[in-house]
């Protein structure tokens, strides 16, 4: 698998998402993202109660620790690599996250217009 070219919505070198939780699908802290990521892991988003709970209500529970996976669980305020169409889906129901622009991929363009992306971008 080889990846996409490290670089931000803005245009620039993709910064680092988060190394606390481990993020990425290529699990190295990055929004790093290639053919095979059919979810488009690639929004850096910081996790709010409000998002945490929409997510598990459509089917994807990010809070519950998976030990076999390595996962602890997330909570609000940790930043994480979003599946594009979930941050889309969750900025259509009114709960999305903040983004860190500097670290979501320019992949997620394809899903999400830059203009949604800034209207969550991180102060």
């Amino acid at each position: 698998m080889e990846p996409d070219p490290s670089i931000n919505v803005l245009g620039e070198p993709l910064s680092l998402c988060s190394l606390d939780p481990v993020t990425g699908f290529f699990r190295e802290g990055f929004c790093n993202t290639c053919a095979a990521d059919q979810g488009s892991h690639t929004v850096c988003a910081v996790m709010t109660d409000e998002f945490l709970a929409f997510s598990k209500y459509v089917g994807n529970d990010l809070t519950t620790p998976m030990p076999r996976f390595n996962f602890a669980g997330l909570k609000a305020g940790d930043q994480w690599c979003l599946c594009a169409g979930r941050f889309l889906q969750a900025h259509d129901e009114g709960c999305a996250p903040r983004v860190n622009l500097n670290a979501t991929h320019a992949r997620a363009l394809e899903i999400v217009p830059l203009a949604v992306l800034q209207e969550h971008a991180q102060p």
